[in-house]
């Protein structure tokens, strides 16, 4: 029984336009298995709109000094804009991430898909950087790795 917690429409670039659907964290795995036919669909549905789905996740603060309770690892900001990362690029999978620093002191992620599904992402990698862009407020550049003929 799927079911999902929130849609919004996030502007790309131009006139193209993605909608991000939130489902929650419990059925992530049951929504990963017919990811593919889903997003086909729903944009057929949705005409030209680039679909992605995200799995709910919490950010807990970090706990103050002196407090007996410790925050989970998978609630750290880090885990969960990572997870998100993952997330937004599925069906491709992550073989590689670089961070390159700028001499004014901004930091760009370059992040490397899997050319296996390079028919499948390669249109949608535009999307990818603008949805993370505005879910964690990083810049993120994605690329496939050269690969040596």
């Amino acid at each position: 029984n799927l079911y999902i917690n929130s849609a919004v429409q996030i502007d790309v670039s131009g006139n193209r336009k993605a909608v991000v659907i939130h489902v929650p964290y419990r059925l992530r795995k049951a929504f990963r298995k017919i990811h593919i036919r889903l997003v086909r669909e729903l944009e057929k549905k949705f005409s030209g709109k680039d679909v992605i789905l995200i799995a709910t996740r919490r950010i807990l603060r970090p706990p103050k000094k002196g407090s007996a309770v410790q925050r989970p690892r998978s609630r750290t900001l880090t885990t969960v804009h990572d997870a998100m990362l993952e997330d937004v690029v599925v069906p491709a999978e992550i073989v590689g991430k670089r961070v390159r620093y700028r001499i004014d002191g901004s930091k760009i992620m370059k992040v490397f898909l899997d050319p296996k599904e390079r028919n499948n992402t390669e249109y949608k990698l535009e999307t990818f950087a603008a949805v993370y862009r505005k879910l964690s407020g990083k810049d993120v550049v994605f690329e496939y790795p050269l690969t040596k003929p």
